[in-house]
């Protein structure tokens, strides 16, 4: 599939988004707001949870005060007792209307990709609320479950499939977006639905369930957990940002030394995850993929005459291997996780006794010193001379998978920052 059909995938999501709140928001305005009370009550939660919202670009809810907030809004049957009659036009509104309050700081200092998140989250509100209230409105979910378990079990049930299509809608958008394989995508939404997203569902079944006894104060109170948590999960974030930046760090050491061409590991981290995104590794694998290749090269350090140009693919596979060595036990020393340093040190190792993360080290940082020391045409020489080493030293699978991603940038090194 070619570029313009990807990204008017992702603009049909947004057109879709977008021609949902104008609807529900023109019929909510038109026939006025019924539970003006439960409206302002989650209208401000929300908002709030949006204004508390995290711009860490990796994480897969950055507003789960917000999300829980909105599917609880969405599945809420009664409110202390009594019967609401909100329906699905009005609960769209409500939850973008303050969804639009609460990133209106955020759209002003320019964080985080906001149209992405709203329309996640109009078409994931509307989709448990279409799933939810027309079925309580003629009473049929109290013919299948009756009360007590029965209705708290189906509650969760929805919320599940809510999260099941939520995490298809943000894969399918991230796929439109950045060209990486979808079934790699969708398991980590699957797998980052397990984490933060159980909280979120958790919060949401619970306030929704809560509110149908104790009325608007459940709010709060239920509130509070999640609030916790994201706070502490914030921090979390940070400590491991504060982390990548050090690895980062010490990976400029060679650089600065004059061992390597500058950004050279740069541009082989950042080629080697689009590589290992293409063969389908996951989350925590690319994590170890990105670490290693920043480091691949700091064995280097220990050598008394640097290589010429950092250029260690020309070199003999016995000096090859002793870098790749000296580079591990430097690893190792600086406290990484132990996974990293065996994927450097086994990075010169012929590709059938390598992990798969070294097979994509070794590739990339192959293709990256062929391609510049070649000149015009390097990257299609650099590649040709990789397919000829694919007996020994390169996986095929991996020389291809990195000819694709190479094909899509039209043959161009990855930019770094």
């Amino acid at each position: 599939m070619n570029r313009p059909r990807r990204l008017s995938a992702l603009t049909l999501a947004r057109a879709v988004a977008a021609l949902v709140a104008t609807v529900a928001l023109g019929v909510t305005l038109w026939h006025g707001l019924d539970e003006r009370g439960a409206a302002l009550a989650f209208g401000v939660l929300i908002a709030v949870g949006e204004l508390a919202r995290w711009s860490g670009a990796e994480q897969r809810e950055s507003a789960p005060l917000a999300a829980a907030g909105a599917l609880a809004y969405a599945l809420l049957g009664e409110n202390a007792g009594h019967a609401t009659h909100d329906g699905v036009p009005q609960i769209v509104a409500v939850v973008t209307a303050a969804s639009l309050l609460g990133c209106v700081p955020h759209v002003a200092k320019g964080r985080g990709p906001t149209a992405d998140h709203l329309t996640r989250r109009v078409l994931t509100v509307g989709f448990a609320a279409v799933c939810f209230q027309p079925l309580y409105s003629q009473g049929r979910l109290g013919e299948w479950a009756g009360g007590g378990p029965g209705y708290a079990a189906l509650v969760v049930a929805l919320l599940l499939l809510t999260a099941l299509w939520d995490a298809v809608l943000a894969a399918a958008m991230a796929h439109a977006r950045t060209r990486w394989p979808f079934g790699p995508l969708l398991r980590d939404e699957l797998r980052g639905t397990l984490g933060i997203g159980s909280a979120v569902c958790a919060t949401g079944a619970v306030m929704a369930l809560a509110v149908a006894v104790a009325g608007l104060w459940a709010l709060p109170v239920f509130s509070l957990p999640l609030l916790l948590t994201q706070l502490s999960f914030r921090r979390y974030a940070a400590v491991r940002t504060t982390y990548r930046q050090t690895i980062a760090s010490l990976a400029r050491a060679t650089e600065i030394a004059g061992y390597t061409p500058a950004g050279h590991a740069r541009r082989v981290a950042a080629l080697s995850r689009a590589v290992g995104r293409e063969l389908g590794l996951s989350g925590p694998e690319l994590t170890v993929l990105e670490y290693a290749a920043l480091m691949h090269d700091i064995g280097q350090l220990s050598l008394v005459d640097p290589v010429p140009a950092g250029a260690t693919a020309v070199l003999a596979p016995d000096d090859q291997r002793r870098i790749a060595l000296l580079g591990g036990a430097v690893v190792r020393r600086t406290g990484v996780a132990a996974e990293v340093a065996v994927v450097v040190e086994r990075q010169a190792d012929p590709y059938r006794e390598q992990p798969i993360s070294a097979r994509i080290v070794r590739a990339v940082n192959a293709y990256e010193e062929k391609a510049r020391e070649a000149g015009p045409g390097g990257p299609l020489k650099a590649l040709e001379e990789l397919r000829l080493g694919t007996a020994r030293d390169y996986q095929p699978e991996v020389v291809e998978s990195l000819a694709r991603v190479l094909a899509r940038d039209g043959l161009t090194l990855p930019l770094v920052g």
